[in-house]
């Protein structure tokens, strides 16, 4: 049992896939409400706004409101907003999360800052080229996440990460993570919360960003076997391995002694 007075849940290969509720997904979220746990839904997600999705979810049954989802565009734009104020971005992303990253001066050239979220038709090779041009020109590579694939109703796909290793690669920069496993992010949830990483779960289908980075960050790991979930990731990364791990979401109530 894990003794836990809070908890962080992701939401894509946890909950859902493909926005459709995974088995047990909704009972569970509502069995952590009921018992008064303070929780927070958090996501590499960054096709969809904190609105868009909580009203997603709620549609499916989630006793979820926009103020318990917390996303790596939204914490971009906050650590954007805070630390380059003046910066002019440029967004290389698929979906329309503009409503999630106001304060952001975003334009389409000579940007400061290059910002990737989640990959899609948009990260063709004119796109990349572009990137690579203002990279050397000196802007700076920021990145939402890191994530190498997900997981979606036709099987796994990849993601921004696998082409962040190229550019990266290629220019010499290396780009700076504001999604999960950043420090800050996980900092920005747990305040939120109210919480300390030492009384705090991380629930989450990737072993490196959701759990691993949590438990190095003080919280504990909880890793599932839905979502992208991989055979070979409950032996861990680098040596680390996760704390938990749990068949699926709908088994989380009973690790967290709620019945």
């Amino acid at each position: 049992m894990v003794d836990a007075q809070a908890v962080l849940i992701d939401i894509d290969g946890v909950l859902t896939v493909s926005w459709e509720p995974l088995a047990g997904a909704v009972d569970a979220l509502r069995a952590i409400r009921d018992a008064g746990l303070p929780f927070a839904l958090i996501t590499n997600t960054t096709s969809r706004t904190r609105a868009r999705i909580a009203a997603t979810l709620a549609d499916a049954g989630f006793p979820v409101e926009t103020k318990d989802v917390l996303t790596a565009p939204s914490a971009a734009a906050a650590y954007l907003r805070e630390h380059r104020p003046d910066a002019r971005c440029q967004l290389l992303n698929s979906g329309e999360i503009a409503e999630d990253l106001g304060g952001l001066h975003l334009v389409d050239h000579a940007p400061d800052v290059i910002l990737t979220g989640g990959a899609g038709p948009e990260f063709g090779y004119e796109a990349l080229n572009s990137v690579f041009g203002h990279l050397q020109r000196g802007a700076e590579l920021m990145a939402m996440h890191a994530n190498l694939f997900w997981r979606t109703s036709d099987g796994l796909s990849l993601d921004s990460g696998a082409f962040l290793l190229g550019l990266q690669q290629a220019s010499g920069i290396e780009a700076q993570i504001l999604g999960k496993p950043a420090r800050e992010f996980f900092d920005t949830a747990l305040g939120g919360l109210g919480a300390t990483a030492a009384n705090t779960a991380m629930i989450g289908d990737d072993v490196e960003s959701d759990v691993i980075g949590a438990q190095r960050h003080g919280l504990t790991g909880v890793l599932v076997r839905t979502g992208k979930f991989q055979p070979d990731h409950e032996d861990g990364v680098e040596g680390e391995r996760p704390d938990h791990v749990i068949d699926s979401v709908a088994d989380l109530p009973r690790l967290l002694g709620l019945g």
